[in-house]
């Protein structure tokens, strides 16, 4: 009768190879369900000239500057992924064309001069912003 060896280098070997090949797999599969998912969560088939056009006034004003926008961007202002659902467009509209408040103590955002055409494009941009799929973020309705 044979004593074992123990633990050996070719069986090291062996797990090293068969663990690595097996999460490189389950890297694949992960990458290949995202993948397939991504259109449906961020509705990308929802995407207008409008709002692209707002998109572009997002970027071109900074708006990112101050605000969060799905989680990404300043805090100095608030979260701007669900405003749509939180205020709605003509608030929204009415809220840019009345800035600054000069209200004292409070944070003023500028006057940005934007047409009732640019109004829309931005309301259409926060619009579909509000529509993608963040699995409930952020976690409270106020951002």
């Amino acid at each position: 009768m044979t004593m074992s060896r123990g633990f050996t280098s070719q069986m090291a070997r062996n797990i090293f190879y068969g663990g690595t090949a097996f999460f490189v797999l389950l890297f694949a599969v992960l990458i290949f369900d995202t993948e397939q998912r991504i259109p449906a969560r961020s509705k990308s088939g929802d995407i207008t000239p409008a709002v692209v056009r707002g998109k572009h006034i997002w970027e071109t004003r900074n708006c990112i500057g101050c605000h969060t926008l799905l989680g990404e961007g300043a805090y100095f202002a608030p979260e701007l992924g669900n405003v749509y659902t939180r205020r709605g467009p003509d608030f929204i509209k009415a809220w840019m064309k009345a800035q600054p408040t000069q209200a004292p103590g409070r944070r003023q955002m500028p006057q940005f001069h934007l047409t009732d055409a640019q109004l829309d494009d931005m309301v259409e941009f926060l619009k579909w912003t509000n529509g993608v799929d963040t699995e409930k973020w952020p976690p409270n309705i106020e951002g």
